[in-house]
């Protein structure tokens, strides 16, 4: 009579995403987004009003900093509405992929209810920070009236810059989330990587800028995909260098569209093999 392996009997935890049943699957997310919007501002005397606030102090430094002292933005049309729109984008994917990393640490005690979807964790922390990019977009919105800006047919393709960065970051912060049980050093490089793709990507400077002391460089610097986004959501808000324009050929774009959903796959892949086993490893 053979022997039965080791760990033959080893119980998994519950699939990622809890069997199928998406109605059940999207209320425990939503339950639980709330329930972190809420406590986010507790004891707050402006409650929400910092979500508005603490973007737009540092924007007002930056721009004062980057157009009146270092003239980052010298010839270049509505820079305080592409620098706005700029900083949000990213900081919307930093705190995407900021929470994501400890999201399933730090929710050890539903990670052992048996039944409990994995991946409504980062999933919620995603619909939390697209909940705060939603109220600064409608800063975006004023700062772009006031700012004399023209309307224009193409912001109707806004919503699509919009959708790749909430499913990069969300890709991404599922990846980091699932590594981060194991590997405890993921949090501290991955505030090392956010503060160099802040200063990589072109954010306090326009790609023309770039543009004009190297091609190359700055075709480089739009294969990534954040920069791809941030880069034609400024074209579509208020035109200028689109991506293609910016790349030189259309046919690169799709660099940083491939790397978006290979990075966006391979975090669903990984997320889905380890966090059923999550519980064990904290």
């Amino acid at each position: 009579m053979s022997a039965t392996p080791a760990g033959a009997y080893r119980v998994r935890g519950p699939s990622a995403t809890g069997g199928g049943d998406l109605g059940r699957f999207w209320n425990l997310t939503r339950t639980l987004a709330a329930t972190d919007w809420k406590v986010r501002f507790y004891g707050s005397a402006l409650g929400y009003v910092w979500s508005l606030l603490r973007p737009l102090m540092l924007f007002g430094i930056v721009y004062f900093v980057f157009s009146e002292v270092v003239e980052a933005g010298a010839g270049v049309e509505h820079y305080g509405v592409i620098l706005l729109l700029a900083m949000i984008l990213y900081f919307f994917f930093a705190e995407v992929t900021g929470a994501g990393v400890t999201a399933m640490v730090d929710r050890e005690s539903l990670l052992r209810k048996v039944g409990f979807p994995r991946a409504v964790v980062p999933l919620s922390v995603a619909l939390v920070a697209a909940m705060n990019l939603a109220l600064n977009l409608v800063v975006v919105a004023i700062f772009v009236v006031a700012s004399g800006v023209q309307p224009r047919w193409s912001w109707l393709l806004l919503p699509i810059p919009l959708a790749l960065m909430l499913v990069f970051a969300t890709g991404v912060a599922m990846l980091l989330s699932a590594l981060y049980v194991r590997y405890r050093d993921i949090r501290p490089i991955w505030e090392v990587v956010l503060q160099a793709l802040f200063y990589a990507t072109p954010i306090l400077y326009p790609i023309e800028a770039v543009i004009g002391r190297s091609e190359t460089l700055a075709k480089i610097a739009l294969l990534n995909p954040i920069a791809a986004i941030i880069q034609e959501g400024r074209h579509l808000l208020v035109g200028g260098t689109s991506l293609s324009d910016a790349l030189g050929s259309t046919t690169l774009i799709a660099v940083p569209l491939v790397i978006l959903v290979g990075v966006t796959w391979l975090g669903l892949r990984v997320f889905d093999r380890m966090a059923p086993a999550a519980a064990e490893e904290l």
